[in-house]
């Protein structure tokens, strides 16, 4: 596993089964039994706070990583693989979350 992957996961009820963006740093996940994680959702609000998702990173309708819905999750939730961001998208979930956390210093990524 590694940030920024895409996953299915089964999360706690009522959430259930749905796609997560990994976003725990590569290394943590050979180590720590729960990592923190985004709800992917094909609800688009088109807030800040929501980084762009689709295609292009292995989901198959338009969605978004919101980023006000994140969760601390133990990895034997995490399932199979989707898809995972671009290196070059990596900046949009960093201003996203700190919209979503209210840090301006990453507003401005």
């Amino acid at each position: 596993m590694k940030q920024y992957e895409i996953r299915q996961a089964e999360l706690p009820k009522p959430i259930g089964r749905r796609p997560v963006l990994l976003l725990s740093r590569t290394p943590a996940y050979h180590y720590l039994s729960k990592v923190i994680v985004a709800e992917i959702t094909t609800n688009v609000r088109a807030i800040p706070q929501e980084g762009a998702l689709g295609k292009r990173e292995g989901l198959l309708v338009p969605s978004v990583a919101n980023l006000d819905n994140i969760h601390v999750v133990p990895t034997y939730c995490l399932g199979t693989l989707l898809g995972i961001l671009a290196p070059s998208r990596e900046r949009e979930v960093k201003r996203a979350l700190g919209y979503a956390l209210g840090w301006p210093e990453l507003k401005i990524l």
